[in-house]
């Protein structure tokens, strides 16, 4: 009797490899921009799920990378504009929904996720991601003077809101 063993076809291996590289930055941008850990749990399947029907082609890790982001922050804002989600409370208003360990649990992430979406976007592509203005403007579909802008505002808003959180008590 001959048995036959089960190899995962390529394309498979890639997108497991794909998503242990970078399925974290995935939820992460997901949730900085829904706020929701069920809607960036939601967003990620769907990024890998379109990287799986589509099998783009990259010229480079980095396109790779600037690929998932751009499909994510587009998943988001379908997410967000939904006739469903317009007719939904805002989980804001029950109360600030807890990343469950994903995402620095720390009294400036939680500042930086009470900023404007673009704002928390920009913040978190330069700050988490390492990304470049220049990046962060391509990806965005943005100029480079308006990224600048969002980073100057949203530092002046964390400023604000942080105030007297990390004074030096001696």
């Amino acid at each position: 009797m001959e048995t036959h063993e089960y190899r995962t076809p390529p394309i498979e291996q890639d997108i497991d490899a794909l998503y242990s590289t970078y399925g974290d930055m995935v939820y992460r941008l997901a949730l900085v921009r829904t706020r929701n850990p069920s809607d960036a749990e939601d967003i990620a399947q769907e990024v890998f799920l379109r990287m799986l029907k589509s099998a783009p082609s990259f010229t480079s890790a980095e396109h790779q990378k600037a690929w998932l982001i751009t499909v994510t922050i587009n998943c988001s804002k379908s997410l967000l504009g939904s006739a469903f989600r317009r007719h939904t409370v805002p989980l804001d208003s029950i109360g600030e929904p807890q990343a469950d360990g994903a995402m620095p649990d720390s009294t400036v992430y939680d500042a930086v996720l009470k900023l404007p979406t673009k704002y928390r976007t920009a913040i978190h592509l330069f700050y988490y991601e390492d990304y470049s203005i220049k990046e962060i403007a391509h990806v965005l579909h943005a100029s480079e003077t308006a990224v600048k802008t969002w980073l100057h505002r949203a530092r002046q808003q964390l400023k604000e809101s942080l105030k007297g959180a990390f004074e030096d008590v001696s």
